[in-house]
């Protein structure tokens, strides 16, 4: 269990003075062993000389009765005098204290000379620690022999322990006592902390109506005898006047807290109320939870107000039948509306959140994601319409994505919105029918009354003509030649006629590849007959699409004969059957090795009656016919001359034709 806060302190604390009392102990007991075994030392040295000056005279005298009474009374001084003898100035021994016999050792363990007051030397005996003293024995500077006291230094030690002993018991007084003043003075500072951690726990609860502060003696509407009930800090008895705003002291200055505590500080009642540092603490606290209150209180109401609006905003703009979406710089989609769901056929809980790759295949993601690239990082707004396929077969759509910018003008998402023009488009296509057909039918209507007639009649007069000529002479080839061309006259009105009349479509299921395959088993024969190869490759799983097989039959049949008339003879027709972008389209490819296109004709060739075949050789119309049934099926025709790689082989052109299956369509593929 981890220790709170007053156990820190008090171990703290109690630390500080065991480390304090450790350092005293370990310093006193340095101080006192050394001054004791300095006074040992120097009471040797002082027994020794006060000894050697009486062995003078028996040592002149060699009296050693009067030796043996000396060194005896010297080893009965103190318990702490080991022994002591005299050595004459030869070294050798004259009288000593030992019981058992001198110990020969000890001789030349301690030497002085004779100008020396004393030397004293450390001696272990294996059982003691003695300090040996050695004083010569002088007179008239004339040496007699040498003086040697043994001292105990255990005994010093001893008294050095006791000594120690009574200092440890000091110490560990003063740190119990030290802790008990300590423990006592903490005791209100841990108090007011815990109450100011408790405080901080209700508040995180949620709880701000804590009280942290203590309560005061007087107050300031005690202490100003005042009486404004419609004071804030009136009656406010956890709340100090200083930290209120819009007191009504006259003494106070209006403003925030930071310019209202420098005047406060002058105040009687700051002066009288003011704490120490615990105190202040816990009355700022209290003061921060009463703003606190204040500011969540403010913030709900904001909150509430901005979640009405959202709703408000929200309503509308699903009310709005456009769809709209925000995405960030990232491409992440963070606001939809109900339009723009009801097109992926998702929730917006599965939208909101995601990118491009989470909600669409992925050609269209890489499509529209280099899109919103390119808006995001030039900031210019994007105007487009889309064809997209849909599960009721494909639509248009107007798209408008436009970058949104912060105030610094840094693009930081992008606005779309759309709108579905499906129907739109089909009155569009309808009236420009309309009008075409309007005009092309007043044309053919003029043409078949003005033109058929009277060609009708050059044709039946011609060919009863060639029946009463013979047929080798000059005027059968010249009446053949006005049947020739009045019959290419009549192809051009019947052209004409098919143009402007739009028969109703027989709509079924089909394999593109079998329609292909029966348009070339028609012409294959003919095409021959010039040396025209024509080679196919049909993707090997069947291309089913919904659609009017026997005009899309039509668009072959005109693509082919355009190829064979620009290759005329010796030449090769490539076909060439697949899937397109998505798995929804299919790709026709027809290209031949013709004499090709001039760059100058290619946006021209569909365009009615442009043709660049020579006089009686086409009408015009073909292309634009083509043309017209495949806008019709909703598709596309390209053309490239030369052909693209991989189509070709020498010159020529390719028409490259693609058709939505119109089967299978996945929802959700459609986007701005």
């Amino acid at each position: 269990m981890k220790l709170g806060f007053r156990g820190k302190i008090i171990l703290s604390f109690f630390s500080l003075l065991l480390i304090h009392g450790l350092v005293i102990f370990f310093w006193v007991s340095h101080v006192v062993k050394e001054s004791m075994l300095e006074e040992l030392k120097n009471r040797g040295i002082s027994i020794g000389i006060s000894l050697s000056a009486r062995m003078v005279e028996p040592i002149l005298a060699m009296d050693f009765l009067r030796m043996k009474v000396l060194v005896d009374e010297t080893v009965q001084l103190g318990d702490d005098i080991f022994y002591t003898f005299v050595l004459d100035n030869k070294g050798n021994p004259l009288i000593h204290t030992f019981k058992d016999g001198f110990p020969v050792g000890l001789k030349a363990a301690n030497t002085v000379s004779g100008n020396q007051k004393g030397s004293i030397q450390l001696l272990d005996t294996g059982d003691q620690l003695i300090f040996d003293c050695a004083v010569p024995v002088i007179i008239n500077d004339n040496r007699l022999g040498t003086l040697r006291v043994g001292l105990f230094q255990t005994r010093a030690e001893k008294v050095v322990n006791k000594i120690m002993i009574s200092v440890v018991v000091t110490i560990i007084l003063a740190i119990l006592i030290a802790g008990v003043i300590g423990m006592l003075l903490l005791n209100p500072v841990t108090r007011s902390i815990k109450k100011f951690y408790e405080s901080s726990e209700q508040a995180l609860r949620g709880n701000l109506d804590v009280r942290t502060a203590p309560m005061l003696k007087k107050n300031c509407w005690d202490i100003m005898q005042c009486h404004q009930i419609e004071c804030p800090a009136y009656k406010n008895y956890h709340h100090r006047c200083w930290y209120l705003a819009g007191t009504l002291c006259p003494e106070c200055v209006e403003g925030e807290y930071a310019r209202t505590i420098d005047s406060c500080q002058q105040c009687q009642v700051y002066k009288r109320c003011s704490g120490d540092e615990i105190q202040t603490l816990a009355e700022s606290f209290d003061a921060m939870t009463l703003s606190l209150k204040g500011n969540l209180s403010d913030l709900k109401s904001a909150e509430s107000i901005l979640n009405e609006q959202k709703a408000l905003l929200q309503m509308i703009l699903d009310a709005i039948p456009d769809f709209i979406s925000l995405q960030d710089h990232e491409g992440r989609y963070i606001s939809i509306n109900r339009a723009f769901c009801e097109m992926l056929d998702k929730d917006k809980e599965d939208i909101v959140g995601r990118v491009n790759n989470d909600l669409f295949s992925g050609t269209l993601a890489d499509h529209y994601n280099r899109e919103d690239r390119k808006i995001l990082e030039t900031g210019i707004p994007l105007v487009k319409e889309n064809r997209v396929p849909g599960s009721k077969g494909p639509k248009w759509l107007h798209v408008v994505k436009i970058p949104v910018s912060e105030a610094n003008d840094q693009v930081k998402g992008l606005v779309c919105s759309g709108r579905d023009i499906t129907q739109l488009k089909a009155v569009q296509e309808q009236l420009t029918q309309a009008q075409k057909m309007e005009s092309v039918g007043r044309l053919a209507a003029g043409v078949a009354h003005e033109i058929n007639t009277p060609l009708g009649i050059i044709l039946g007069y011609a060919q009863l003509v060639l029946e009463d000529v013979e047929k080798d002479g000059q005027i059968y080839e010249d009446v053949a030649t006005i049947v020739k061309q009045t019959k290419h006259c009549s192809k051009i009105v019947a052209d004409l006629l098919n143009f402007s009349h739009s028969r109703e479509s027989n709509i079924i299921v089909f394999n593109i590849n079998e329609a292909v395959e029966e348009v070339l088993g028609m012409v294959e024969h003919t095409f021959s007959l010039n040396h025209v190869i024509i080679k196919y490759e049909y993707d090997k799983n069947p291309l089913l699409m919904k659609g009017d097989k026997e005009k899309l039959k039509q668009v072959f049949i005109n693509l082919l004969n355009n190829a064979f008339d620009a290759i005329k003879e010796n030449g090769s027709i490539c076909v060439n059957t697949g899937i397109g972008k998505t798995q929804n389209e299919i790709k026709i490819s027809i290209s031949d090795t013709g004499a090709g296109i001039a760059k100058e004709n290619i946006n021209k060739i569909f365009e009615p009656f442009y043709t660049t075949k020579g006089p009686g050789e086409g009408t015009g119309l073909g292309l634009s016919v083509t043309f017209g049934i495949i806008k019709e099926h909703n598709g596309t025709i390209k053309v490239y001359s030369p052909p693209l790689s991989g189509d070709k082989e020498e010159g020529g052109a390719q028409f490259i034709v693609a058709l939505p299956s119109g089967l299978n369509t996945k929802k959700g593929e459609q986007n701005g």
